[in-house]
């Protein structure tokens, strides 16, 4: 992605020095940086400036960075990029189950930090739509489950399933190579930009609701199954 001159970043740190030195970065990326310190002020900064993209802390003085994301989120439809400084499962799948697109764990890291950014960019903010290229797949049809990429929608059995934009882009991607395994490596690198590091959880909380919204079984899955140490399959016949 090429970034445009006006794509506009909202960064929310208390960290003085850390703040700074990420808002240099960016600029030199051509990024227009705003800069917010307290997390009770966070949200009227959210809402006021509507940025492209926030990056928000997790402890915020005023107001916790988790609570500042579930105040903003039915309200600020961009993406949501959380910094931790505790490399603790728990926060992360808190900060994704409040609305956060994505994280990242301290010590912050200027070019993993410049690859997540662009990545959730490309994924909510598309320069141009395209027509598809003859040939190219727009819809998938599996017994009673048809994912359709142009709709953005999911039904089974003929009743329409609610997934969000995450859920679907994960779905498509199982639903292309139904009865195949798909490899962590190459779903987290498809959907998140980055390599899978071993740490990583998020695309298994995505797999998570899946199941759940698609009436699988969470103990022994049988729709979307698991193959221990390497991904995901969705089973063809399941549907």
């Amino acid at each position: 992605m090429t970034t445009t001159p006006n794509t506009h970043l909202l960064l929310i740190e208390d960290d003085h020095e850390l703040a700074h030195w990420i808002c240099d970065y960016l600029a030199e990326k051509s990024f227009t940086v705003s800069l917010c310190h307290r997390g009770d002020e966070a949200p009227q900064q959210i809402l006021s400036l509507n940025p492209d993209l926030v990056i928000l802390d997790g402890m915020l003085p005023g107001l916790d960075g988790l609570d500042v994301c579930k105040q903003v989120r039915p309200q600020y439809c961009g993406p949501i990029l959380m910094l931790t400084a505790r490399d603790e499962d728990m926060d992360e799948v808190l900060g994704l189950e409040m609305g956060a697109d994505d994280y990242l764990t301290k010590p912050v890291r200027a070019r993993v930090l410049l690859a997540r950014i662009r990545a959730l960019l490309r994924r909510h903010n598309p320069t141009s739509v395209e027509p598809a290229p003859p040939g190219n797949i727009e819809s998938i049809e599996i017994q009673g489950l048809l994912v359709d990429k142009s709709a953005r929608t999911v039904t089974l059995q003929g009743e329409t399933i609610d997934v969000s934009s995450k859920e679907f882009d994960l779905l498509w991607l199982l639903a292309k190579s139904a009865g195949e395994l798909v490899t962590r490596d190459f779903l987290t690198q498809s959907l998140r930009g980055f390599e899978y590091d071993g740490f990583d959880r998020s695309i298994d909380l995505r797999i998570s609701r899946l199941r759940k919204k698609l009436g699988d079984n969470p103990v022994a899955p049988f729709r979307i199954k698991t193959v221990w140490g390497q991904g995901y399959q969705l089973v063809r016949e399941a549907w």
